[in-house]
């Protein structure tokens, strides 16, 4: 018996992200870079805002890289790449 494919959608799923490793992941380290930045590097300075601007940017571009899954795998994919990007 062979099996069928399901049609595929018009507009596939998206969202979601909560449930990503990669969004778990980026969520821990800005986490973990808001209280390292607390603790060790000077609040007004500008590597402290550096750095937690941009452990929030790899948070939100792969929140909405996800949302925009689906309408523009294009757009979906540069999202990802910013967030991963930031991340570094």
């Amino acid at each position: 018996m062979e099996r069928q494919r399901k049609p595929e959608k018009l507009i596939p799923l998206h969202g979601g992200y909560r449930k990503l490793k990669s969004f778990q992941m980026a969520q821990l380290v800005y986490d973990v870079t808001v209280r390292f930045c607390g603790r060790y590097i000077d609040k007004r300075s500008r590597t402290n805002d550096q750095m937690v601007q941009a452990a929030r940017s790899g948070v939100q571009n792969i929140a909405e890289g996800s949302q925009a899954s689906g309408t523009s795998k294009k757009m979906e994919l540069k999202l990802t790449n910013v967030a991963r990007a930031s991340l570094e």
